[in-house]
């Protein structure tokens, strides 16, 4: 004889949180698969260009850039404001900024374009505007005989600079 037939199981009336949990699982899985694939095709970032950018008149540039500095070193180091010591370190320190803070404006300024034979000095000039200032700082004086010679390679350097920027 036959046997009964079991009687089918009763769905359940609403899903169980274990439904809902994987529902839940493979849309964030989606969506960090999509995400994946997006940084993965998407265009490679242009790196910002290294150094100045160039300018229209780059000779120009350099030029004033390089007058601009040597106005501001000269008025810093020619000033007098007496004899009081304290009077005498703050003209002191303002020669030292200028030469400092000169160096690191033509560094900064002096377009990537530049003819080579204008940015080479510039590039000394500034080179040696920072490295007086530095052994002024480390308490160097102008009577120093290491001092007075970087001191006449700058004013080498100046002249050269004043032909090539007419």
């Amino acid at each position: 004889m036959s046997q009964p037939m079991p009687s089918p199981a009763a769905p359940p009336a609403r899903p169980g949180p274990a439904r809902w949990l994987a529902a839940l699982a493979t849309a964030i899985s989606l969506l960090a698969a999509g995400t994946a694939g997006w940084a993965l095709l998407r265009p490679t970032p242009v790196p910002e260009p290294v150094g100045n950018p160039a300018a229209a008149d780059p000779k120009a540039t350099a030029c004033d850039a390089f007058v601009l500095v040597s106005q501001g070193v000269a008025i810093q180091t020619r000033k007098d404001l007496g004899p009081e010591p304290a009077a005498r370190e703050a003209v002191a320190a303002n020669a030292r900024l200028a030469m400092a803070g000169g160096a690191a404006y033509l560094r900064d300024t002096v377009p990537s374009n530049t003819p080579p034979e204008l940015a080479e000095p510039l590039r000394t000039f500034a080179d040696q505007l920072q490295t007086i200032s530095q052994y002024y700082l480390a308490g160097q004086v102008n009577d120093d005989p290491d001092q007075a010679a970087r001191l006449t390679a700058a004013d080498e350097t100046t002249k050269k600079l004043i032909e090539l920027c007419k």
